[in-house]
């Protein structure tokens, strides 16, 4: 599933509430640094020169849009970048964001911007400065071991660990969102399940470390490109939840 429109919806989210997508990745396929096997995506193109929407192209699509919904009086909760990929890989995401956050200043303030992000690119001091203006930082984490990690995210950085992500999860002292996927499943002959009793041991201990102010924690909800993947209960996730919760973190689950 492919966004093909800069602004897109407004949708309803699960986790957010009335959202404006914001596509800055190629609008013909995806662009990540990661290749999760449970991306609603789908894989990673090899494409040699991807197209990116220009910073002046998603600046007038947005400003469109909102002139539009605030003319239809609208409701408006969160302005999200997410979608085809990566979003912080866009070149000009920091003057995108202060872009963003000058129309959402002028049409609806009592927006939200938020960025789901997985995370690959916070050690970038642009992506850092451009996170800083937004609201809401869903910064993802899907394991706390560098084995699960590359049988469910598949980095494209064969190098990138679990020590890197963290040591730039913890410059933020905890204020933004983690949001993590848990799934079982099996992929090129690999037991995937990032919720075994060392898994969720390794994922806790990191979780207790970085203390975010919020945690998401969510299962597959799409077609997925790996078609052994298994969608995890609801009595799952909350027994996965109970002991952070018992600990005082803001837990959301969506199952």
């Amino acid at each position: 599933m492919l966004f093909n429109e800069i602004a897109y919806g407004p949708i309803r989210s699960r986790r957010l509430g009335v959202s404006l997508g914001m596509e800055i990745m190629p609008l013909t396929h995806k662009l990540c640094t990661f290749d999760c096997i449970y991306c609603e995506c789908g894989w990673n193109q090899p494409i040699s020169h991807p197209v990116l929407p220009t910073r002046e192209e998603v600046r007038k699509a947005l400003e469109e849009k909102l002139a539009l919904m605030q003319k239809e009086d609208a409701d408006l909760d969160v302005i999200t970048f997410s979608g085809n990929g990566e979003p912080t890989l866009h070149p000009h995401f920091l003057g995108i964001i202060e872009d963003t956050c000058m129309l959402r200043n002028q049409y609806y303030p009592n927006a939200k911007v938020s960025v789901l992000s997985n995370s690959t690119q916070l050690g970038r001091s642009d992506v850092k400065e451009a996170l800083r203006l937004c609201d809401n930082r869903i910064l993802k984490l899907d394991a706390g071991t560098d084995h699960m990690i590359r049988l469910i995210d598949l980095p494209v950085n064969k190098d990138l660990t679990i020590d890197t992500i963290v040591r730039w999860l913890d410059e933020w002292d905890g204020d933004f969102t983690l949001q993590t996927c848990f799934l079982r499943g099996e992929h090129n002959g690999q037991i995937i399940d990032n919720t075994t009793a060392d898994e969720l041991e390794a994922w806790y201990s990191i979780v207790r470390r970085l203390r975010p102010k919020q945690i998401m924690i969510y299962v597959i909800d799409r077609k997925t490109p790996v078609d052994t993947l298994e969608k995890i209960s609801r009595d799952k996730m909350e027994e996965i939840a109970a002991p952070l919760i018992a600990e005082g973190f803001n837990v959301i689950i969506s199952a």
